[in-house]
């Protein structure tokens, strides 16, 4: 089932991403995978933003239990592509994260997709909440942009 379409225009967070040409794959444009690792970077980036790594002491692991990505179009190497990414659902121990990817020279939407992140015990390994300075801070920072 295809994801819907969100304006990029109202994503919390952006950053650009360069195409290298180790990123590409034989048929010259960018490989499958890295699609998901640019998301997955960004979405990194934008939890830092969030404060999620400022948490003392560290509170938790995440995992990604799940994803999803609809590929649009291509983009090949030294294109510039500009992630859009944000927080759609916020759980008790889990939260969908989701993206879109557009070439930055032209506009073109890639890619989008999310994913799942589950809050996990460093020790037990069992979900745990989601640590409340951090939810509290993706409430504070982006909740117009919340679906659920």
């Amino acid at each position: 089932m295809p994801l819907p379409v969100i304006d990029p225009a109202v994503f919390p967070f952006k950053e650009d991403m360069r195409v290298r040409f180790r990123d590409t794959d034989s048929q010259g444009h960018l490989y499958f995978a890295n699609y998901l690792v640019f998301a997955d970077e960004v979405t990194g980036f934008f939890m830092d933003d969030l404060g999620f790594q400022s948490i003392e002491p560290e509170p938790c692991y995440i995992f990604t239990v799940n994803l999803q990505i609809d590929y649009i179009e291509e983009i090949r190497p030294n294109g510039t592509v500009t992630v859009s990414v944000g927080y759609s659902r916020l759980g008790n121990s889990s939260a969908d994260v989701i993206f879109v990817m557009q070439n930055k020279a032209n506009g073109v939407v890639l890619a989008r997709g999310s994913f799942t992140q589950v809050f996990v015990d460093r020790q037990t390994r069992k979900s745990i909440l989601i640590p409340a300075a951090f939810k509290n801070r993706i409430l504070e920072v982006q909740s117009d942009f919340l679906t659920s």
